[in-house]
Protein backbone atom coordinates (compact mmCIF):
# COMPACT_ATOMS: atom_id res chain seq x y z
CA UNK A 1 0.00 0.00 0.00
CA UNK A 2 1.39 3.45 -0.83
CA UNK A 3 1.95 6.14 1.76
CA UNK A 4 -0.80 8.60 2.56
CA UNK A 5 -0.60 11.46 0.08
CA UNK A 6 -1.53 13.99 2.77
CA UNK A 7 -4.80 15.50 3.95
CA UNK A 8 -4.85 18.03 1.11
CA UNK A 9 -4.69 15.22 -1.45
CA UNK A 10 -7.15 12.94 0.33
CA UNK A 11 -10.01 13.69 -2.03
CA UNK A 12 -12.17 11.57 -4.33
CA UNK A 13 -10.87 10.87 -7.80
CA UNK A 14 -12.05 13.42 -10.39
CA UNK A 15 -14.49 10.91 -11.91
CA UNK A 16 -16.31 10.79 -8.56
CA UNK A 17 -16.43 14.55 -7.98
CA UNK A 18 -19.41 16.74 -8.79
CA UNK A 19 -18.94 18.38 -12.18
CA UNK A 20 -18.57 22.14 -12.01
CA UNK A 21 -21.94 23.87 -12.20
CA UNK A 22 -23.96 20.78 -11.24
CA UNK A 23 -26.33 21.45 -8.35
CA UNK A 24 -27.24 19.13 -5.47
CA UNK A 25 -30.75 18.44 -6.75
CA UNK A 26 -29.32 17.21 -10.05
CA UNK A 27 -26.75 15.03 -8.26
CA UNK A 28 -29.54 13.49 -6.15
CA UNK A 29 -31.81 12.95 -9.16
CA UNK A 30 -29.08 11.32 -11.27
CA UNK A 31 -28.16 9.21 -8.24
CA UNK A 32 -31.79 8.11 -7.88
CA UNK A 33 -31.89 7.11 -11.55
CA UNK A 34 -28.66 5.13 -11.16
CA UNK A 35 -30.10 3.44 -8.08
CA UNK A 36 -33.15 2.45 -10.13
CA UNK A 37 -30.81 0.92 -12.72
CA UNK A 38 -29.05 -1.00 -9.96
CA UNK A 39 -32.44 -2.43 -8.96
CA UNK A 40 -33.08 -3.37 -12.59
CA UNK A 41 -29.71 -5.13 -12.63
CA UNK A 42 -30.81 -7.18 -9.62
CA UNK A 43 -34.17 -7.95 -11.24
CA UNK A 44 -32.36 -9.07 -14.39
CA UNK A 45 -30.19 -11.38 -12.28
CA UNK A 46 -33.31 -12.92 -10.78
CA UNK A 47 -34.73 -13.38 -14.27
CA UNK A 48 -31.57 -15.19 -15.36
CA UNK A 49 -31.85 -17.27 -12.17
CA UNK A 50 -35.42 -18.14 -13.16
CA UNK A 51 -34.17 -19.10 -16.64
CA UNK A 52 -31.41 -21.34 -15.27
CA UNK A 53 -33.54 -22.90 -12.53
CA UNK A 54 -36.27 -23.71 -15.05
CA UNK A 55 -33.68 -25.38 -17.28
CA UNK A 56 -32.39 -27.38 -14.32
CA UNK A 57 -35.94 -28.41 -13.43
CA UNK A 58 -36.46 -29.60 -17.01
CA UNK A 59 -33.37 -31.82 -16.71
CA UNK A 60 -34.62 -33.14 -13.36
CA UNK A 61 -38.01 -33.79 -14.94
CA UNK A 62 -36.38 -35.86 -17.68
CA UNK A 63 -34.56 -37.89 -15.05
CA UNK A 64 -37.75 -38.42 -13.04
CA UNK A 65 -39.58 -39.58 -16.15
CA UNK A 66 -36.87 -42.14 -16.88
CA UNK A 67 -36.96 -43.35 -13.26
CA UNK A 68 -40.75 -43.73 -13.44
CA UNK A 69 -40.39 -45.79 -16.64
CA UNK A 70 -37.69 -47.93 -15.05
CA UNK A 71 -39.97 -48.49 -12.04
CA UNK A 72 -42.68 -49.81 -14.36
CA UNK A 73 -44.89 -46.68 -14.52
CA UNK A 74 -44.79 -46.19 -18.28
CA UNK A 75 -48.26 -44.61 -18.51
CA UNK A 76 -47.44 -41.99 -15.86
CA UNK A 77 -44.05 -41.32 -17.49
CA UNK A 78 -45.65 -40.98 -20.93
CA UNK A 79 -48.25 -38.53 -19.56
CA UNK A 80 -45.60 -36.36 -17.93
CA UNK A 81 -43.45 -36.44 -21.06
CA UNK A 82 -46.40 -35.51 -23.27
CA UNK A 83 -47.69 -32.74 -20.99
CA UNK A 84 -44.48 -31.18 -19.62
CA UNK A 85 -41.41 -31.89 -21.76
CA UNK A 86 -40.89 -29.00 -24.16
CA UNK A 87 -43.75 -27.00 -22.67
CA UNK A 88 -43.68 -23.20 -22.90
CA UNK A 89 -43.40 -21.35 -19.59
CA UNK A 90 -45.45 -18.48 -21.02
CA UNK A 91 -47.67 -18.47 -24.08
CA UNK A 92 -45.34 -19.25 -27.00
CA UNK A 93 -42.18 -18.72 -24.97
CA UNK A 94 -39.44 -20.68 -23.32
CA UNK A 95 -37.40 -18.88 -20.69
CA UNK A 96 -34.65 -17.85 -23.14
CA UNK A 97 -37.28 -15.92 -25.09
CA UNK A 98 -38.53 -14.22 -21.92
CA UNK A 99 -34.96 -13.21 -21.07
CA UNK A 100 -34.32 -11.90 -24.58
CA UNK A 101 -37.55 -9.90 -24.62
CA UNK A 102 -36.76 -8.39 -21.22
CA UNK A 103 -33.21 -7.55 -22.26
CA UNK A 104 -34.13 -6.01 -25.60
CA UNK A 105 -37.41 -4.36 -24.65
CA UNK A 106 -36.67 -3.05 -21.16
CA UNK A 107 -33.19 -3.63 -19.73
CA UNK A 108 -31.08 -2.28 -22.61
CA UNK A 109 -33.23 0.85 -23.16
CA UNK A 110 -33.23 1.54 -19.39
CA UNK A 111 -29.45 1.19 -19.25
CA UNK A 112 -28.98 3.42 -22.30
CA UNK A 113 -31.25 6.13 -20.87
CA UNK A 114 -29.43 6.08 -17.53
CA UNK A 115 -26.09 6.50 -19.29
CA UNK A 116 -27.47 9.30 -21.48
CA UNK A 117 -28.79 11.19 -18.45
CA UNK A 118 -25.42 10.80 -16.68
CA UNK A 119 -23.64 12.03 -19.82
CA UNK A 120 -25.98 15.03 -20.14
CA UNK A 121 -26.21 16.06 -16.50
CA UNK A 122 -23.11 14.69 -14.73
CA UNK A 123 -20.42 14.62 -17.45
CA UNK A 124 -20.83 10.83 -17.54
CA UNK A 125 -19.65 10.48 -13.96
CA UNK A 126 -20.95 7.53 -11.96
CA UNK A 127 -21.78 7.44 -8.26
CA UNK A 128 -21.27 11.17 -7.58
CA UNK A 129 -24.08 11.09 -5.02
CA UNK A 130 -22.47 8.18 -3.16
CA UNK A 131 -19.03 9.78 -3.38
CA UNK A 132 -20.39 12.93 -1.74
CA UNK A 133 -22.07 10.82 0.94
CA UNK A 134 -18.74 9.11 1.60
CA UNK A 135 -17.07 12.51 1.97
CA UNK A 136 -19.69 13.61 4.50
CA UNK A 137 -19.36 10.43 6.55
CA UNK A 138 -15.59 9.86 6.53
CA UNK A 139 -13.88 10.13 9.92
CA UNK A 140 -10.76 12.28 10.15
CA UNK A 141 -8.12 12.72 12.79
CA UNK A 142 -7.58 16.17 14.39
CA UNK A 143 -4.84 16.89 11.82
CA UNK A 144 -7.32 16.29 8.98
CA UNK A 145 -5.94 12.97 7.80
CA UNK A 146 -8.45 10.17 7.50
CA UNK A 147 -8.77 7.44 10.06
CA UNK A 148 -7.71 4.03 8.80
CA UNK A 149 -10.26 2.65 6.32
CA UNK A 150 -11.75 6.14 5.86
CA UNK A 151 -9.52 7.45 3.05
CA UNK A 152 -10.96 8.84 -0.17
CA UNK A 153 -9.10 6.37 -2.41
CA UNK A 154 -6.92 3.28 -1.97
CA UNK A 155 -3.84 5.40 -2.74
CA UNK A 156 -4.63 7.76 0.14
CA UNK A 157 -5.33 4.98 2.69
CA UNK A 158 -2.90 5.12 5.62
CA UNK A 159 -0.92 1.94 6.24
Amino acid sequence: MSELRGAAEDVPLPEHQRPEGTDGETVRAVGALSEALETIERARGHLYGFHQLTGRADAQLASAIEQLRAAGHREVADRLEHELVGRNVLEGRWTFQVVEEYDDGYYLPFREHERRVRDELACGRRHVFESEMKERERTRRPDGTPERFHAATPDSEPG
